[in-house]
Protein backbone atom coordinates (compact mmCIF):
# COMPACT_ATOMS: atom_id res chain seq x y z
CA UNK A 1 0.00 0.00 0.00
CA UNK A 2 1.16 3.52 -0.80
CA UNK A 3 0.05 6.88 0.56
CA UNK A 4 -1.01 9.51 -1.96
CA UNK A 5 -3.18 12.59 -2.41
CA UNK A 6 -5.70 13.87 -4.92
CA UNK A 7 -4.47 17.12 -6.46
CA UNK A 8 -7.96 18.60 -6.96
CA UNK A 9 -7.80 20.51 -3.66
CA UNK A 10 -5.09 22.81 -5.08
CA UNK A 11 -6.65 23.91 -8.40
CA UNK A 12 -4.73 27.20 -8.63
CA UNK A 13 -1.31 25.57 -8.33
CA UNK A 14 0.43 24.04 -11.36
CA UNK A 15 1.31 20.37 -11.17
CA UNK A 16 4.99 21.17 -10.61
CA UNK A 17 4.21 23.08 -7.42
CA UNK A 18 1.71 20.50 -6.13
CA UNK A 19 4.19 17.69 -6.72
CA UNK A 20 7.02 19.57 -5.03
CA UNK A 21 4.93 20.21 -1.94
CA UNK A 22 3.62 16.61 -1.84
CA UNK A 23 7.12 15.15 -2.06
CA UNK A 24 8.40 17.38 0.74
CA UNK A 25 5.39 16.47 2.87
CA UNK A 26 6.13 12.77 2.53
CA UNK A 27 3.47 11.64 0.07
CA UNK A 28 4.43 8.91 -2.40
CA UNK A 29 1.76 9.19 -5.11
CA UNK A 30 -0.49 11.70 -6.81
CA UNK A 31 -4.03 11.09 -8.01
CA UNK A 32 -3.94 13.84 -10.62
CA UNK A 33 -7.03 15.92 -11.43
CA UNK A 34 -7.55 16.34 -15.19
CA UNK A 35 -10.76 18.34 -15.62
CA UNK A 36 -10.82 20.72 -18.59
CA UNK A 37 -9.44 24.14 -17.74
CA UNK A 38 -12.75 26.01 -17.77
CA UNK A 39 -12.35 28.13 -14.63
CA UNK A 40 -15.38 26.40 -13.09
CA UNK A 41 -15.94 24.88 -9.66
CA UNK A 42 -13.02 24.78 -7.26
CA UNK A 43 -12.50 21.04 -7.55
CA UNK A 44 -12.30 21.17 -11.36
CA UNK A 45 -8.52 21.27 -11.35
CA UNK A 46 -6.68 20.86 -14.65
CA UNK A 47 -3.23 19.63 -13.65
CA UNK A 48 -2.66 17.76 -16.93
CA UNK A 49 -3.96 18.94 -20.28
CA UNK A 50 -5.27 15.58 -21.48
CA UNK A 51 -7.19 17.09 -24.39
CA UNK A 52 -3.93 18.35 -25.94
CA UNK A 53 -1.60 15.72 -24.58
CA UNK A 54 1.57 15.61 -26.67
CA UNK A 55 5.22 14.74 -26.15
CA UNK A 56 5.93 18.11 -24.55
CA UNK A 57 3.11 17.72 -22.01
CA UNK A 58 4.18 14.16 -21.30
CA UNK A 59 7.72 15.32 -20.52
CA UNK A 60 6.42 18.13 -18.30
CA UNK A 61 4.37 15.65 -16.28
CA UNK A 62 7.29 13.22 -16.06
CA UNK A 63 9.63 15.91 -14.77
CA UNK A 64 7.04 17.15 -12.30
CA UNK A 65 6.55 13.73 -10.72
CA UNK A 66 9.33 11.21 -11.39
CA UNK A 67 12.15 13.63 -10.65
CA UNK A 68 10.56 14.26 -7.25
CA UNK A 69 10.25 10.54 -6.51
CA UNK A 70 6.48 10.48 -7.02
CA UNK A 71 4.32 8.15 -9.08
CA UNK A 72 0.87 8.86 -10.51
CA UNK A 73 -1.66 6.42 -9.06
CA UNK A 74 -4.61 7.51 -11.23
CA UNK A 75 -6.00 10.33 -13.33
CA UNK A 76 -9.17 11.89 -11.92
CA UNK A 77 -12.10 13.12 -14.01
CA UNK A 78 -15.24 12.69 -11.93
CA UNK A 79 -18.18 13.70 -14.09
CA UNK A 80 -21.71 12.55 -14.95
CA UNK A 81 -21.46 9.94 -17.70
CA UNK A 82 -25.28 9.71 -17.79
CA UNK A 83 -25.84 13.46 -18.11
CA UNK A 84 -29.37 14.18 -19.41
CA UNK A 85 -28.12 16.75 -21.95
CA UNK A 86 -26.84 14.76 -24.97
CA UNK A 87 -24.37 17.46 -25.98
CA UNK A 88 -22.90 17.68 -22.47
CA UNK A 89 -22.74 13.90 -22.25
CA UNK A 90 -20.73 13.79 -25.50
CA UNK A 91 -18.31 16.39 -24.11
CA UNK A 92 -17.81 14.34 -20.96
CA UNK A 93 -17.25 11.13 -22.89
CA UNK A 94 -14.75 12.78 -25.21
CA UNK A 95 -12.76 14.21 -22.30
CA UNK A 96 -12.82 10.88 -20.47
CA UNK A 97 -11.40 9.21 -23.58
CA UNK A 98 -8.65 11.86 -23.66
CA UNK A 99 -7.89 11.04 -20.03
CA UNK A 100 -7.60 7.35 -20.89
CA UNK A 101 -5.25 8.16 -23.78
CA UNK A 102 -3.06 10.26 -21.49
CA UNK A 103 -3.05 7.51 -18.86
CA UNK A 104 -1.86 5.02 -21.46
CA UNK A 105 0.93 7.36 -22.57
CA UNK A 106 2.04 7.91 -18.96
CA UNK A 107 1.75 4.27 -17.91
CA UNK A 108 -0.96 5.13 -15.36
CA UNK A 109 -3.21 2.13 -14.69
CA UNK A 110 -6.45 3.87 -13.64
CA UNK A 111 -8.77 6.70 -14.63
CA UNK A 112 -11.36 7.66 -12.05
CA UNK A 113 -14.86 8.86 -12.91
CA UNK A 114 -18.52 8.58 -11.87
CA UNK A 115 -21.35 6.62 -13.39
CA UNK A 116 -23.62 9.58 -12.76
CA UNK A 117 -27.36 9.77 -13.23
CA UNK A 118 -30.19 11.42 -15.12
CA UNK A 119 -32.11 12.86 -12.12
CA UNK A 120 -35.41 12.68 -14.01
CA UNK A 121 -35.14 8.86 -14.23
CA UNK A 122 -35.31 6.14 -11.61
CA UNK A 123 -32.23 4.20 -10.55
CA UNK A 124 -33.28 1.09 -12.57
CA UNK A 125 -33.88 3.26 -15.64
CA UNK A 126 -30.42 4.78 -15.22
CA UNK A 127 -28.93 1.30 -14.86
CA UNK A 128 -30.37 0.27 -18.21
CA UNK A 129 -28.96 3.43 -19.81
CA UNK A 130 -25.57 2.80 -18.21
CA UNK A 131 -25.60 -0.73 -19.62
CA UNK A 132 -25.97 0.86 -23.04
CA UNK A 133 -23.38 3.62 -22.55
CA UNK A 134 -20.58 2.33 -20.31
CA UNK A 135 -19.41 -0.95 -21.90
CA UNK A 136 -17.98 1.00 -24.84
CA UNK A 137 -15.97 3.17 -22.47
CA UNK A 138 -14.75 0.12 -20.55
CA UNK A 139 -13.67 -1.45 -23.84
CA UNK A 140 -11.95 1.76 -24.97
CA UNK A 141 -9.97 1.86 -21.72
CA UNK A 142 -9.21 -1.86 -21.75
CA UNK A 143 -7.73 -1.68 -25.23
CA UNK A 144 -5.23 0.79 -23.76
CA UNK A 145 -4.44 -1.26 -20.63
CA UNK A 146 -6.34 1.20 -18.42
CA UNK A 147 -9.10 0.41 -15.92
CA UNK A 148 -11.98 2.77 -15.16
CA UNK A 149 -12.48 3.18 -11.42
CA UNK A 150 -15.73 4.54 -9.97
CA UNK A 151 -15.80 6.43 -6.69
CA UNK A 152 -18.76 5.53 -4.47
CA UNK A 153 -19.58 9.20 -3.91
CA UNK A 154 -23.33 9.85 -3.63
CA UNK A 155 -23.15 13.21 -5.47
CA UNK A 156 -26.37 14.30 -3.79
CA UNK A 157 -25.84 17.86 -5.02
CA UNK A 158 -26.56 16.69 -8.56
CA UNK A 159 -30.15 15.86 -7.56
CA UNK A 160 -32.65 18.65 -6.77
CA UNK A 161 -33.80 16.91 -3.57
CA UNK A 162 -30.46 15.60 -2.34
CA UNK A 163 -31.03 12.05 -3.58
CA UNK A 164 -28.13 10.08 -5.08
CA UNK A 165 -26.75 11.66 -8.25
CA UNK A 166 -24.21 8.88 -8.86
CA UNK A 167 -25.63 5.37 -8.88
CA UNK A 168 -22.59 3.72 -7.31
CA UNK A 169 -23.31 4.44 -3.67
CA UNK A 170 -24.03 0.96 -2.25
CA UNK A 171 -22.58 -2.55 -2.44
CA UNK A 172 -25.76 -3.67 -4.22
CA UNK A 173 -24.94 -1.24 -7.03
CA UNK A 174 -21.23 -2.06 -6.94
CA UNK A 175 -22.05 -5.66 -7.80
CA UNK A 176 -24.03 -4.44 -10.79
CA UNK A 177 -21.32 -2.06 -12.01
CA UNK A 178 -18.62 -4.72 -11.60
CA UNK A 179 -20.59 -6.79 -14.11
CA UNK A 180 -19.94 -4.00 -16.63
CA UNK A 181 -16.16 -4.27 -16.15
CA UNK A 182 -15.77 -1.31 -13.80
CA UNK A 183 -13.63 -1.16 -10.66
CA UNK A 184 -14.01 0.70 -7.37
CA UNK A 185 -12.20 3.73 -5.96
CA UNK A 186 -13.37 3.00 -2.42
CA UNK A 187 -14.16 5.92 -0.08
CA UNK A 188 -15.38 5.27 3.49
CA UNK A 189 -16.76 8.76 4.15
CA UNK A 190 -19.78 8.37 1.87
CA UNK A 191 -20.60 4.99 3.36
CA UNK A 192 -20.59 6.46 6.86
CA UNK A 193 -23.38 8.97 6.30
CA UNK A 194 -25.41 6.39 4.40
CA UNK A 195 -25.34 4.16 7.47
CA UNK A 196 -23.12 1.51 5.83
CA UNK A 197 -20.25 0.11 7.87
CA UNK A 198 -17.12 0.78 5.78
CA UNK A 199 -15.23 -2.14 7.30
CA UNK A 200 -17.94 -4.56 6.18
CA UNK A 201 -17.49 -3.53 2.54
CA UNK A 202 -13.76 -4.23 2.17
CA UNK A 203 -13.27 -7.99 2.30
CA UNK A 204 -16.25 -9.01 0.09
CA UNK A 205 -15.10 -6.69 -2.72
CA UNK A 206 -11.33 -6.81 -2.26
CA UNK A 207 -10.71 -8.02 -5.81
CA UNK A 208 -12.41 -4.90 -7.21
CA UNK A 209 -11.05 -2.27 -4.79
CA UNK A 210 -7.95 -1.26 -6.74
CA UNK A 211 -7.65 2.30 -5.43
CA UNK A 212 -8.95 3.96 -2.27
CA UNK A 213 -9.59 7.51 -1.14
CA UNK A 214 -8.92 8.71 2.39
CA UNK A 215 -11.60 11.18 3.33
CA UNK A 216 -13.07 11.51 6.81
CA UNK A 217 -16.53 12.65 7.87
CA UNK A 218 -18.11 14.32 10.90
CA UNK A 219 -21.71 13.30 11.65
CA UNK A 220 -24.19 15.25 13.77
CA UNK A 221 -27.07 12.90 14.74
CA UNK A 222 -28.86 15.65 16.68
CA UNK A 223 -29.13 17.75 13.51
CA UNK A 224 -30.20 14.66 11.56
CA UNK A 225 -33.14 14.33 13.96
CA UNK A 226 -34.30 17.72 12.65
CA UNK A 227 -33.48 17.49 8.95
CA UNK A 228 -33.81 13.79 8.23
CA UNK A 229 -31.53 11.56 6.24
CA UNK A 230 -31.54 13.66 3.04
CA UNK A 231 -30.57 16.85 4.86
CA UNK A 232 -31.92 20.34 5.10
CA UNK A 233 -34.16 21.81 2.41
CA UNK A 234 -32.95 25.34 3.26
CA UNK A 235 -29.76 25.12 1.20
CA UNK A 236 -29.43 28.87 0.51
CA UNK A 237 -28.14 28.26 -3.00
CA UNK A 238 -25.66 25.55 -2.03
CA UNK A 239 -26.86 22.19 -3.40
CA UNK A 240 -24.25 20.38 -1.28
CA UNK A 241 -25.52 21.72 2.06
CA UNK A 242 -26.85 18.87 4.21
CA UNK A 243 -27.04 20.34 7.70
CA UNK A 244 -25.98 17.21 9.55
CA UNK A 245 -22.62 16.06 8.21
CA UNK A 246 -19.48 17.48 6.67
CA UNK A 247 -16.29 16.03 5.21
CA UNK A 248 -13.07 16.22 7.23
CA UNK A 249 -9.42 15.38 6.66
CA UNK A 250 -8.36 12.00 8.10
CA UNK A 251 -7.92 12.29 11.84
CA UNK A 252 -10.55 15.00 12.32
CA UNK A 253 -13.69 12.93 11.76
CA UNK A 254 -15.24 9.63 12.82
CA UNK A 255 -13.67 7.11 10.44
CA UNK A 256 -11.55 4.59 12.36
CA UNK A 257 -8.46 4.77 10.17
CA UNK A 258 -6.48 2.24 12.18
CA UNK A 259 -9.11 -0.42 11.55
CA UNK A 260 -9.70 0.68 7.94
CA UNK A 261 -6.05 0.46 6.97
CA UNK A 262 -5.64 -2.80 8.87
CA UNK A 263 -8.62 -4.32 7.05
CA UNK A 264 -7.27 -3.16 3.70
CA UNK A 265 -3.98 -4.88 4.49
CA UNK A 266 -5.84 -8.01 5.58
CA UNK A 267 -7.76 -8.02 2.28
CA UNK A 268 -4.50 -7.85 0.32
CA UNK A 269 -4.90 -4.29 -0.92
CA UNK A 270 -1.68 -3.15 -2.61
CA UNK A 271 -2.94 0.02 -4.27
CA UNK A 272 -2.84 3.68 -3.26
CA UNK A 273 -4.68 5.23 -0.34
CA UNK A 274 -5.20 8.74 -1.70
CA UNK A 275 -6.16 11.66 0.55
CA UNK A 276 -9.15 13.56 -0.86
CA UNK A 277 -9.26 16.91 0.92
CA UNK A 278 -12.74 18.48 1.09
CA UNK A 279 -12.58 19.70 4.69
CA UNK A 280 -14.13 23.20 5.03
CA UNK A 281 -12.18 23.90 8.24
CA UNK A 282 -8.89 23.39 6.43
CA UNK A 283 -9.82 25.07 3.18
CA UNK A 284 -10.24 28.49 1.62
CA UNK A 285 -6.59 29.16 0.84
CA UNK A 286 -3.78 26.95 -0.50
CA UNK A 287 -1.93 27.44 2.78
CA UNK A 288 -4.81 26.08 4.85
CA UNK A 289 -5.36 23.24 2.38
CA UNK A 290 -1.73 22.25 2.80
CA UNK A 291 -2.14 22.31 6.57
CA UNK A 292 -5.09 19.95 6.16
CA UNK A 293 -3.05 17.66 3.94
CA UNK A 294 -0.29 17.68 6.54
CA UNK A 295 -2.80 16.64 9.22
CA UNK A 296 -3.97 13.80 6.97
CA UNK A 297 -0.39 12.67 6.38
CA UNK A 298 0.35 12.79 10.13
CA UNK A 299 -2.71 10.58 10.73
CA UNK A 300 -2.10 8.01 8.02
CA UNK A 301 1.67 7.76 7.69
CA UNK A 302 2.12 5.65 10.85
CA UNK A 303 -0.57 3.24 9.57
CA UNK A 304 0.61 2.82 5.96
CA UNK A 305 3.87 0.88 6.00
CA UNK A 306 6.43 2.86 4.02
Amino acid sequence: MRLGMLTACLPTWPLERVAGWAARAGYECLEVAVWPDTGGRDFEAAHIDVARFDARERERVRRSTEEKGLTISALAYYENNLHPDPARRREIRSHLEHAVDAAQALGVPYVGTFIGRDPARSVPENQREAERVLPGLVEYAGERDVKLIIENCVMEGWHPDGHPGNIAYSPELWEWMFSLGLYLNWDPSHLMWLGIDPLATITPYADRIVHAQAKDIELDPVARNRYGFFGTTAKDGDPWATGWWRYRVPGRGQVDWTRVVDRLYEAGFTGTLSVEHEDPLWGGTPEKVCQGLAIAHHTLRPLVVA
